[in-house]
């Protein structure tokens, strides 16, 4: 195992850009059960394996904090026997999906007996561009699977040893069910100049989902020739509308901010209708503050607390990652919907209400992939979903939108079944 090394870089992308490619093709016509078998095979692998994968995951962990990265990156980054669990376990509710390859979509007859079909199939070859968090190895690796496609993952440096242990259970799955190991590849190398050439291989690679940070998602999008499904940032928000159930409230606020902060669903704005007075919005400013989070606040917050600190322009537009908050009064829905205009990033929004009128605003009017009535933003998840995992949450509007799972890994063709018709002159 290696980390940096002097390598031909182009040299090894084409070669794992050549082997995808055939194994796409074998994928193309894999059955269910070979692909199920080496799903179930590879949770029982990473389970018979948890002490190689903690051992290896420490090595990152002590690296990362040598590093001095935060609190919130290492979490991401850290693995127990829980987390390790739960990767088995979404290998496994994969598995139990129905096969998304192969389904009719639609089936029409025309009136010169021409029967046309639109058949879901596999995109072919993914590549995923990811950091710190290593179970994405594991769930980028099923979904890729599952919708018959071959993957190509190359995940951050500060995850190498344990992406590349979850990995070695994942080949051992394919080689378990007679699929090509080549069906789940991983770049071999921490040289950045994998992902550059990464991104220009478009006669290797049909579609890249990046997983990370704003300066990846930055530099993905700007360098990119392949297609991508991607998000920018998850700038989110909870709306505590006049008509909620405060103490529905008050527990929803906290888990949105404070479960676990460093993910893409986590609330980094927190909006209270104006009309709730200023107890109310004490009572959410201590709670947070009381959980160990920082809030920055317009003056109404600040005058709850002496703690709040005087929000700045730029904190209406931070994804955080962290356990600090932005505070915000806004008057009524409209006003919660026209800031969300203006500073969401169009991944989750969520408001608490308990009026119709006000939830429906909500839920028709704010342009986000996901938007939810009281419930918690950290539910933004594929798994969450019933989708058993999700290789991305998508912002754009074009083919997938929201948590990329099975069904958003195909695409579809048309198949057209004649009795000998020709088309007239």
């Amino acid at each position: 195992m290696t980390t940096k090394q002097e390598t031909d870089i182009p040299a090894l992308m084409k070669g794992i850009g050549e082997a995808a490619q055939a194994a796409a093709h074998v994928l193309a016509g894999a059955t269910a059960d070979a692909k199920n078998l080496a799903l179930t095979q590879s949770a029982k692998t990473i389970r018979a394996n948890k002490a190689a994968i903690q051992s290896a995951n420490d090595v990152d962990v002590a690296a990362a904090q040598a590093k001095g990265l935060t609190p919130a990156m290492i979490d991401r980054l850290v693995l127990n026997d829980e987390r390790i669990e739960g990767m088995a376990k979404g290998l496994e509710a994969v598995a139990e999906l129905a096969d998304p390859v192969g389904r009719v979509l639609a089936d029409w007859d025309r009136p010169n007996g021409l029967n046309i079909r639109r058949v879901s199939v596999p995109l072919g070859v993914i590549g995923v561009i990811y950091e710190s968090r290593p179970n994405v190895t594991a769930d980028a690796g099923a979904l890729c699977l599952k919708a018959g496609n071959a993957a190509i993952l190359r995940g951050g440096s500060e995850s190498f040893h344990s992406s590349a242990a979850i990995h070695d259970c994942l080949v051992a799955g394919l080689k378990a069910a007679g699929l090509p190991e080549a069906a789940i590849q991983r770049i071999p190398t921490t040289d950045r100049a994998a992902v550059g050439e990464m991104l220009t291989m478009v006669g290797y690679i049909d579609v890249i989902v990046p997983r990370g940070g704003k300066s990846l998602i930055e530099r993905v999008t700007a360098e990119s020739k392949v297609p991508l499904f991607k998000h920018l940032e998850g700038i989110c928000h909870t709306y505590v509308d006049g008509s909620a159930d405060l103490e529905k409230a008050r527990a929803i606020v906290l888990n949105a901010k404070m479960r676990r902060t460093g993910i893409c669903g986590s609330t980094e704005t927190l909006l209270v209708d104006e009309s709730l007075g200023a107890d109310v919005l004490k009572t959410f400013v201590e709670d947070l503050l009381g959980a160990g989070c920082e809030v920055r606040g317009d003056a109404p917050s600040q005058a709850t607390d002496g703690r709040v600190k005087a929000a700045s322009i730029e904190d209406w537009d931070t994804e955080y990652l962290d356990a600090i908050i932005a505070v915000k009064t806004v008057k009524g829905v409209e006003g919660a919907m026209a800031h969300i205009q203006e500073h969401s990033s169009h991944h989750t929004d969520a408001i608490i209400a308990e009026d119709d009128a006000a939830a429906a605003a909500f839920l028709n009017g704010v342009d986000s992939a996901i938007v939810m009535l009281n419930a918690s933003t950290q539910f933004a998840d594929g798994g969450e979903f019933g989708m058993g995992a999700e290789i991305g949450i998508s912002t754009d509007k074009m083919h997938a939108r929201g948590p990329v799972g099975v069904e958003q890994l195909t695409s579809f063709k048309y198949q057209v079944i004649g009795t000998g018709q020709t088309r007239p002159g």
